[in-house]
């Protein structure tokens, strides 16, 4: 078989990280689409690219598997997969930890103004007293997806002393924490963590100017899951007390987005971008790949085919 593999990283290392003496690895020549296009009816695999820049829009004929090294599957139709009877896999759970730990860690660093209070002490002002940071104990906080990342995301808030309770697109019996509607979770948490994957239900689902007055929103999720006109709005009129967002329509962030001069707290994309999650996604894509090549079922199918991938006909 033929595995064409997409992420950004020298063809030596995907050689390493992905190869198999029964597989035959392929790169493009450049990262464009179109080579990317022309590859796809010469091979029997693809390993995605988790930037999403090289897309799979139609398998073509001969793909018969498609493995998204991460949780989110942006990057792949899977509509047009199953349409194509091509299973769809991705790496769930393998980034929950270290997408849930950036939640929290960008909620501190709202709450204590710790990136306020670097700048301050970098210029030579010493504000000890006249920042006003706030306690997370005791805050309500609403998580928005219950997926792994949510359950870990809602965990960890919980030990940190805070009701919390979420909502999701479906109600989930083993959920650490209560069910929400969503309405009444944005408009009373005190903290809306967002991670939910983006779909035609999720995008634009979160209407920053209906959540609580001086409600922190932090976005670990997709940022078409926010509408970006209003969380300008919410942030230049101070309905907001802070929000911090790691997602973007469009990444890299543009120069001249207004959502660089808001007082939004920035983050390139890289709440599960640590060096644990990396390894648990190489180990969960080269499994399934070898699943494949064993002929045995693959696990974490996302669009809806059965786990035993078979030669197209």
């Amino acid at each position: 078989m033929r595995l064409l593999a997409l992420p950004p990283l020298p063809a030596e290392l995907l050689e390493q990280l992905f190869g198999d003496p029964r597989m035959e690895l392929v790169v493009p020549a450049h990262r464009t689409q179109e080579a990317v296009d022309a590859l796809l009816p010469e091979v029997d695999l693809v390993l995605g690219d988790w930037t999403s820049q090289l897309r799979v829009n139609d398998p073509g004929p001969r793909v018969r598997f498609v493995q998204q090294p991460s949780a989110g599957v942006d990057g792949i139709d899977t509509d047009a997969c199953a349409a194509r009877g091509v299973p769809v896999s991705n790496c769930a759970g393998a980034n929950a930890t270290s997408v849930a730990e950036w939640c929290v860690s960008a909620t501190f660093a709202l709450l204590r103004k710790t990136v306020e209070a670097h700048a301050a002490v970098v210029r030579g002002d010493w504000p000890q007293t006249s920042l006003g940071g706030r306690e997370l104990h005791g805050l309500q906080v609403g998580v928005v997806g219950m997926g792994a990342i949510g359950s870990t995301t809602a965990g960890l808030f919980t030990a940190l002393g805070c009701p919390t309770r979420y909502w999701s697109r479906s109600q989930h019996l083993d959920a650490p924490v209560p069910y929400a509607a969503l309405d009444d979770l944005v408009a009373t948490s005190d903290v809306l963590v967002l991670v939910i994957a983006l779909g035609a239900q999720t995008r634009g689902l979160i209407d920053p100017r209906k959540m609580k007055q001086g409600a922190l929103l932090v976005n670990g999720a997709r940022g078409e899951v926010v509408d970006d006109a209003a969380l300008l709005e919410a942030l230049e009129s101070g309905h907001l007390g802070g929000a911090a967002s790691d997602v973007f329509a469009q990444e890299p962030l543009p120069l001249d987005s207004p959502l660089r001069s808001t007082g939004l707290l920035l983050s390139p994309h890289m709440a599960g971008s640590t060096v644990e999650a990396a390894m648990r996604i190489v180990a969960l894509a080269k499994e399934n790949l070898t699943r494949v090549l064993d002929g045995t079922p693959v696990k974490h199918v996302v669009n809806g085919m059965p786990p035993v991938v078979t030669t197209r006909s």
